[in-house]
């Protein structure tokens, strides 16, 4: 028999493969059988579902800041939008959080600027959501709680 080559993509399941033509054609029914399954795992973790941010291996955070701004109600609230931004960062694994990191994430993914970031941390760290520490800040469990964490 010849060889053959398939290569398929349908949202965000790809195949691809090379070998005979009818071991290659199982391989694929075999793929199309599962494709449901697979998209119905995957689409927890799409941006903008509950759940959002979490790839196929639960260990990526892929959501946008704009659907992760949405998501957690951080729309019209400059405090909310400072603490869920900083969230965002942490979980796409910012090493050290500060006022500037967090204008600058909001600048640069093309959301609302905050009129005075030293202020929402200081309204944060008054909620008890974050504490400062080396030149930083971090979140703390309340504020984790908060987000729903």
């Amino acid at each position: 028999m010849s060889q053959s080559k398939l290569e398929i993509t349908v949202g965000n399941l790809s195949f691809s493969g090379e070998g005979e033509q009818g071991w290659l054609a199982e391989q694929l029914e075999k793929v199309l059988k599962a494709a449901p399954g697979i998209a119905n795992t995957q689409s927890a973790g799409q941006p903008g579902q509950p759940g959002a941010g979490a790839s196929s291996s639960g260990n990526e955070f892929v959501a946008t800041l704009a659907s992760y701004i949405r998501e957690k109600g951080g729309d019209d609230n400059q405090v909310d939008r400072f603490l869920i931004t900083a969230d965002w960062l942490r979980r796409r694994g910012v090493p050290k959080l500060t006022t500037a990191e967090v204008s600058k994430a909001l600048k640069n993914n093309h959301q609302k600027r905050l009129a005075n970031a030293a202020d929402c941390l200081n309204k944060n760290v008054s909620k008890g959501y974050c504490e400062k520490a080396d030149g930083g800040f971090y979140i703390t469990p309340d504020g984790l709680r908060k987000l729903g964490h």
